[in-house]
């Protein structure tokens, strides 16, 4: 019988996890509240057979204001299952809270200073809990900002929907979507114990440097540069809750534990990639 990976809650990262290990013989379900029909994807609450045969379990849906959704719903049945041996969950640097700039690993402290970072931490927590009552493996992975084909700088430059914001000292992770997903197939390759990983790229960088990137590869013509302060104005409370925090994310030891280096180490290997494969799909 080959491996069973059930994803609670399969998304943009998660999709290029299932296609990863599907290459690699593996049994994968995944999941999603409301699937559309004709999707391979089975309803959140359909997925207890899955549970009770998976021998591996990622978590890529957020938790909500009552707790994980996940462990709410499957929580009895995981407690249960007895060929699960590893649990993945895809949690956010965002645990980290504002350091005013300052550098983070994987062996820092959670601070979250927001409600939805609050509850990650919570979920995190509760996660590890359960994995050490079964005796398994459990990864935390704590993602930066993702982005990949058809989630980059080059679709936001192109939609108009760019904002080039003057502040170089405030420096976002990173990463790339396929990173996570061979970093997620080497994490079950090597889990033994719970472990916290950081999935971010080497190359903290400014919002503005990541769209010039890009904007230069595609000879596009840039927006008009603004103050953090003038761009604040306008902001949804979603985005001022990440301009609101300034972090340094290190991965050094989730690379030392995972035995591997980024395929994108900065944002200019992934877009220079991204762009590459615009170009083939062009020519398909």
């Amino acid at each position: 019988m080959p491996p069973h990976l059930v994803i609670l809650g399969q998304g943009y990262s998660a999709s290029a996890v299932s296609a990863l290990l599907e290459t690699r013989g593996w049994k994968v379900t995944g999941t999603k509240r409301a699937p559309e029909a004709g999707s391979p994807l089975k309803a959140f609450d359909a997925v207890e057979p899955d549970l009770r045969d998976a021998t591996h379990l990622l978590i890529s849906a957020p938790p909500g204001k009552a707790g994980d959704p996940a462990l709410m719903r499957h929580g009895v049945t995981l407690e249960q299952a007895p060929h699960l041996r590893w649990i993945g969950y895809y949690s956010t640097t965002g645990v980290y809270g504002d350091r005013q700039g300052m550098r983070v690993d994987e062996t820092t402290d959670v601070a979250p200073g927001q409600t939805r970072s609050q509850a990650r931490v919570r979920a995190e927590q509760d996660w590890q809990s359960l994995a050490r009552r079964r005796g398994i493996a459990c990864d935390i992975m704590r993602l930066g900002g993702i982005y990949g084909p058809g989630r980059s700088a080059f679709d936001t430059l192109r939609a108009g929907k760019a904002r080039l914001i003057d502040a170089p000292d405030h420096l976002f992770s990173r990463i790339h979507r396929d990173d996570i997903a061979e970093a997620t197939l080497a994490a079950i390759e090597t889990a033994s114990t719970c472990r916290i990983l950081n999935f971010v790229d080497d190359t903290p960088s400014p919002q503005a440097a990541v769209f010039e990137e890009a904007a230069r590869l595609i000879r596009f013509p840039l927006p008009p540069r603004l103050s953090l302060e003038k761009a604040w104005e306008d902001m949804s409370p979603m985005a001022r809750s990440f301009w609101a925090e300034r972090r340094v994310v290190d991965s050094r030891l989730t690379k030392q534990s995972l035995n591997r280096e980024w395929l994108y180490p900065s944002y200019r290997e992934g877009l220079a990639a991204i762009l590459e494969s615009e170009r083939v799909g062009s020519h398909d």
